[in-house]
């Protein structure tokens, strides 16, 4: 579970550097970019195999029905973080498309895992990414939509999502437990 919220608080750390040390995030130059990716590639890994490693304290039994809510919140998730809502029509107006999808990733594990280790790391994941959006909000408040898009443009991205979600899950069952019922 250490090795859980190591990557946890480095994740947090890596992300909320420029927002809440601007001076000496600037200070790193374009150095900094690469040096903050390989922070969070070490947040990721510590996470993975801290979860992975973490051991299961049950907290709550998720209904077997939450399976096909999760495939489908996914779908949104992917959605909402591809360029689809800022080329299409429909959300082009909003802010935070790609904060949101993560918002909806970490809302679906939630729903579909009922142990301690997925409670902190999805949870975490999603106040997350809430905090992201107020320092963002708070550091640029004037912020104008680009131009309204396409509804096909839009309606690609959705497809690709959803053929996303297949191919993902059926790579999340060859390393894990497996997001399809049956």
């Amino acid at each position: 579970m250490a090795l859980l919220i190591l990557g946890i608080v480095l994740w947090w750390a890596a992300h909320l550097f420029k927002r809440l040390a601007p001076a000496q995030r600037a200070a790193l130059g374009h150095k900094g970019k690469g040096l903050m990716a390989l922070v969070l590639l070490g947040a990721v890994a510590l996470m993975i195999v801290g979860f992975r490693g973490a051991e299961f304290i049950h907290v709550w039994a998720p209904p077997p029905t939450f399976v096909h809510v999760n495939n489908a919140l996914m779908v949104l998730a992917l959605f909402f973080t591809s360029p689809g809502p800022r080329k299409g029509t429909l959300f082009y107006k909003m802010r935070h498309p790609q904060l949101f999808g993560f918002s909806l990733w970490a809302v679906a594990h939630l729903l579909v895992n009922g142990d301690l280790a997925a409670m902190l790391l999805f949870g975490s994941m999603l106040a997350w990414a809430g905090a992201e959006v107020v320092l963002i909000n708070r550091a640029e408040p004037n912020w104008t939509p680009g131009p309204r898009g396409s509804v096909a443009k839009g309606l690609m991205f959705l497809v690709i999502s959803i053929l996303l979600v297949g191919v993902i899950g059926y790579i999340h069952g060859l390393i894990g437990p497996s997001p399809f019922p049956g």
